[in-house]
């Protein structure tokens, strides 16, 4: 650990960024290290919510950035659940992955909370009648997606990871488990994705040298 931060801090006089990445100021390290989900990989995580405003401004930026991915580098998203009110939306991201319809709707249902203003992101009922129309799909499969249990399985894991990673909020950013940023921490959507190629890059390097 304390290697790899030494390398991190060495690293900051090749490399110019339009803010300064420090340790402790535009990144941490996590409450808690956790073991990913995608070993041989660095596996980044994006905490959000579907009722976060900036989380919305955040996506595109994540989205452009996750198409350009080199292979060692796993991007998934995470929705957090800090409290129970936000349990309905992270439901609802898991039962478009459930019904395959994440890479369809996922933007779309962030629009129609945050542009379209037409949908609450704590009504479980009107989230899933949302899906079901644009969709195209029956209700009962969508609330047969909505309470399976391996969405149960997968809510307490998000709920784990938020509390282990010790996150205040969202858009949070985690890198391997290990290191966490946001928005708010680098000052604003592109410094967060340009730290997080910085610490991805020092990991790779850091692995390179121990093998």
């Amino acid at each position: 650990m304390k290697k790899l931060i030494i390398l991190l801090s060495l690293f900051l006089s090749t490399v110019v960024f339009s803010v300064e990445p420090k340790f402790n100021d535009n990144f941490k390290q996590t409450k808690k290290e956790f073991n990913t989900s995608s070993p041989g990989k660095i596996e980044v995580l994006e905490l959000f919510w579907y009722g976060c405003i900036h989380c919305y401004s955040m996506d595109p930026y994540l989205n452009k950035w996750a198409n350009t991915l080199p292979d060692d580098v796993v991007f998934k998203r995470v929705p957090a659940i800090p409290r129970k009110s936000w349990v309905p939306g992270a439901k609802a991201y898991y039962a478009l992955e459930t019904l395959g319809l994440e890479g369809k709707l996922h933007e779309k249902l962030f629009d129609a909370i945050h542009k379209n203003k037409e949908l609450d992101p704590n009504n479980e009922n009107a989230i899933i009648n949302w899906i079901t129309l644009n969709g195209k799909l029956d209700a009962k499969e969508v609330k047969s997606a909505f309470n399976s249990f391996s969405i149960d399985s997968k809510l307490k894991k998000s709920y784990k990871i938020f509390k282990d990673a010790g996150a205040t909020g969202v858009p949070t950013i985690i890198i391997d488990g290990n290191y966490m940023t946001s928005s708010t921490m680098a000052g604003g959507e592109q410094n967060a994705i340009d730290i997080t190629n910085y610490i991805i890059k020092n990991i790779r390097n850091d692995r390179k040298k121990s093998k």
